[in-house]
Order: C-alpha cells, then sequence, then structure tokens
C-alpha cells in the first residue's frame, strides 16, 4: 500500500493518502481546503488516481477539501452518515467497509468529540486513523458540536482499545511534533484514558479543562456541513493566464506544448549561466531575456512585467528556484519550463 502522512502548519491537521501499488487508486482521509493543491501535486506525481475523499468529522478549526477534491477530480466524498453533511456520495455507518481497489478500510461510530466522530480501521487492523477521537497522548475535547466526556470514554475504551496493541494510532491532529503511536502505548500511557483511568477519571478531567473557544468554528463547522464548498458556490481563484501546475515541490510549471502554442503571450527568462546561453541553439528562438539565476536577486528591477513570466534552464531545476524568487519579490503570473529546455534538443 502507498501510504503518505502530510501535515498542515496552520491547523496542526493530518492528512493522509492511502493507495493500493496495484490498481492505483486512492483515498485521502481529512483533506485540508488550503492543502488542495498539494495534494493534487502529490497524486498526479506518483500517478495516483483519487477515488474518495474521507473525513472523521466534521471539523472545527479547518475547512475540509473534499467539495473542492470532488469538483477537480471527480472522486467520491464519504463522512459519518449522521452529520448529515452536503454532497456526501457514501454516507458511513458503524461498522461499514468502504474503501477502493486494494484497500478496504472499516468504519467505527467513535462520538464523543463529536456526535459524528469516526474512526478507520485497515482490513489487517494494523493501523486505525482516530481523528480527534484519540490523539497521541490525548484526546479531543468534548465541549461542543454535541461532544461528551462519557460518550467519548466509552468510544475509546471499548472500541479503539480492543484493537490489537500492535495497531497503529495516526490521528487527526498533533501539537508538539509527533506523529503516530499504537494501541498498546495509548492503553498504557495516553495522559487522560490510559494507566486503567475509569470513567470518573477521564469524565472529571476533561470537565476541568478551560479551553478556549476554537477560532475557527464559526466558519468551519458550517463550510463542512457544506462537505467545504464556499457558501457562494464558487472554485477558488487559479492562475488564469495559463495552465499552470503547482508541484509537490511547490513549484508553478508550465508544459513545453503550452509555451510554444502560446509563445507570443509570455515573456521567458533564460536563468542559466551565459556561456550555457550561447551554446544552446535553441535559445536565440525562444528566450527573450538571460539573467543567470546567481544574480537574478540583484536585477529584479530590470524584468518587465508586462506579460505572464516563464523561467527557463537546462533541466527545470534552476528555473523552478527562479519562479519562486520571482513569486516572493511580488510577480504574480510566474511559471516555470516543466522538464527543462533539454526537450526541445
Amino acid at each position: 500500500m502507498v501510504f503518505r502522512q502530510l501535515f498542515d502548519t496552520t491547523s496542526s491537521t493530518f492528512t493522509y493518502l492511502l493507495a493500493d501499488e496495484k490498481s492505483r487508486e486512492a483515498i485521502l482521509i481529512d483533506p485540508v481546503f488550503g492543502q488542495t493543491n498539494r495534494d493534487l501535486a502529490l497524486l498526479r506525481e506518483l500517478d495516483l488516481t483519487l477515488k474518495l475523499a474521507v473525513d472523521t468529522h466534521a471539523h472545527a478549526d479547518h475547512i475540509t477539501a473534499a467539495w473542492l477534491l470532488k469538483e477537480k477530480t471527480g472522486c467520491q466524498i464519504a463522512s459519518a452518515k449522521v452529520i448529515n453533511a452536503k454532497h456526501v456520495d457514501l454516507p458511513l455507518e458503524d461498522g461499514q467497509k468502504f474503501g477502493v481497489q486494494g484497500v478496504t478500510l472499516t468504519a467505527l461510530s467513535t462520538p464523543g468529540h463529536t456526535d459524528g466522530c469516526m474512526s478507520f480501521v485497515t482490513e489487517d487492523r494494523s493501523m486505525v486513523f482516530t481523528g480527534d477521537t484519540l490523539l497521541i497522548r490525548g484526546c479531543g475535547r468534548s465541549d461542543f458540536q454535541q461532544g461528551s466526556a462519557h460518550r467519548l470514554f466509552a468510544s475509546i475504551t471499548e472500541k479503539l482499545f480492543t484493537l490489537p496493541d500492535q495497531c497503529k494510532v495516526y490521528p487527526a491532529h498533533d501539537y508538539n511534533g509527533r506523529t503516530m503511536s499504537t494501541i498498546g502505548e495509548e492503553k498504557a500511557y495516553n495522559a487522560r484514558v490510559g494507566a486503567g483511568a475509569n470513567e470518573t477519571d477521564f469524565v472529571q478531567y476533561m470537565m476541568a479543562m478551560r479551553l478556549p473557544h476554537p477560532k475557527m468554528i464559526d466558519e468551519a463547522v458550517p463550510a463542512n456541513l457544506r462537505s467545504g464548498e464556499p457558501q457562494d458556490g464558487h472554485m477558488p481563484h487559479v492562475p488564469n493566464w495559463g495552465d499552470v501546475q503547482i508541484t509537490y515541490a511547490g513549484v508553478p510549471e508550465i508544459d513545453a506544448i503550452w509555451l510554444e502554442q502560446h509563445r507570443s503571450e509570455v515573456r521567458v527568462l533564460d536563468v542559466r549561466l551565459e556561456n550555457e546561453a550561447k551554446d544552446c541553439a535553441i535559445a536565440p528562438t525562444l528566450v527573450d531575456q538571460h539573467i543567470a539565476l546567481d544574480v537574478l536577486r540583484d536585477r529584479l528591477d530590470e524584468i518587465p512585467k508586462d506579460k505572464p513570466i516563464v523561467t527557463v534552464c537546462r533541466s527545470g531545476r534552476r528555473s523552478a528556484l527562479a519562479a519562486n524568487i520571482l513569486e516572493q519579490a511580488g510577480f504574480e503570473k510566474v511559471a516555470s519550463l516543466s522538464k527543462g529546455l533539454n526537450q526541445f534538443q
């Protein structure tokens, strides 16, 4: 199985990519709206087809990317039936099996943080994606969205803690740099529910917490009940001057076919060394301007802004950095030539 753990620094959210190596069909668990370009780039670079976007619950600290991923890829959306969110194709119930070709998950109803929380267990019970129900050495709060400390205790101890001790725990969040745990570890060391804590211990602990109101709750929860669809129903802004693709490394790129078809509409900036440019037969017919990468930051004021800029180099590596430099300097319409000038020779 292809497996990746991704992280959003703004909300401290983990997104999980699971895919079958043979079918190349993929699942994203708890995708974040603001990380859609990153996730789509990873799918593209790994040659995976997204079939399912799944949320463990209606999040209060970020907006899901489920709707946006469905719009862009045609994937289906899954979440707990009890949430009754819009645009959901697969409303999940306790014990239901779901997934893609080669990857099967079982949905466990684990309410308490919210009434619609679910955890997802792999078929071999080696991995469980616990959302906010069980965190590493902690758990989700239970003071909003129909939360209940009593129900949360039951979800953890009667459902999750019955999984094998070696089962790896992958939560929806961590705020201290921890990435995974195991059921055995949490049973022994969880600060709220481990080491033999009973329901009274746990409930009293949770009642004594005084946590600030989630900053995004008033925006996030209504949006997540729409599966992340913006209130106006409009897609977020994307570059409209060309077929720009954002790589997993965060680089805006344009391919050679598009550049050849729209050559007159852009300014091509060659960032190779001067001797490299002179020795390249294609340069005089393709390139508008030459500024070597090592002096680019010092010569930004020499670059006109009348057209979008496509940076080029031999392989596309230096031009990728050049595109990022230009973006950081305030150039809004910039892309690097994917795969570089080698493909023209």
